[in-house]
Order: C-alpha cells, then sequence, then structure tokens
C-alpha cells in the first residue's frame, strides 16, 4: 500500500504537533531554536529517552555540556554511527547556536 505525498506530510505535521506538545508539557522556559532541537531529538529518539536522559538533566540544572549530551545519543547497538553523530551536532548546534546544519 503506498500514500500520497500529502498524506505523508500530513502523518509528519500530526506527529511532530505530538511531539511539540510533549516539550511543551516540561513546562520549561525555551527559545523557539531550544523548542525546535528537542523537538528534533525527541521525534527520532522518543520522548521517554529525552525524559530520562543527561541532556535533559543539564538543561534543567543549566550546568553541563550541553554539546556533550547530545552526542550520548550517537550510537545503535553499542556502535558510533557517523549518521546518528551527524544528526546530534546538528540538533546541538540549532540548540546552541540557533544555526540549522542541513
Amino acid at each position: 500500500e503506498t500514500i500520497t505525498k500529502e498524506e505523508a506530510e500530513q502523518f509528519l505535521y500530526d506527529d511532530l504537533k505530538e511531539f511539540e506538545s510533549k516539550i511543551n508539557s516540561l513546562k520549561l522556559d525555551f527559545k523557539q531554536n531550544e523548542f525546535d532541537a528537542l523537538v528534533s531529538f525527541s521525534y527520532n529518539l522518543g520522548f521517554g529517552s529525552l525524559l530520562k536522559s543527561t541532556l535533559l538533566k543539564r538543561i534543567k540544572d543549566k550546568k553541563g555540556d550541553i554539546k556533550e549530551a547530545f552526542l550520548m545519543w550517537n550510537k545503535s547497538v553499542g556502535k558510533v554511527l557517523s549518521g546518528l553523530t551527524k544528526r546530534r551536532e546538528a540538533e546541538a548546534e540549532l540548540f546552541l547556536n540557533n544555526k540549522l546544519i542541513i
């Protein structure tokens, strides 16, 4: 079974709305770029992963290396993957410096 481009975009939109709502439920004061980076992180890794992460702890405590905390999530089955490293670096760059890396 296939779907149209419009249907795929609607599925993505619906998923993003769900993750936006979850990030909002944290009741933290985020800048837009920080919010966007955490939506991306949660969309890719799951909101539960964010909740138990060193990343969220460092954000809440306002101390510690945020980029390092993003990069803790660059492995699959214990192996560092370059694609995941690039994605986490991009999310960190967006969160910290409001720079979108594609």
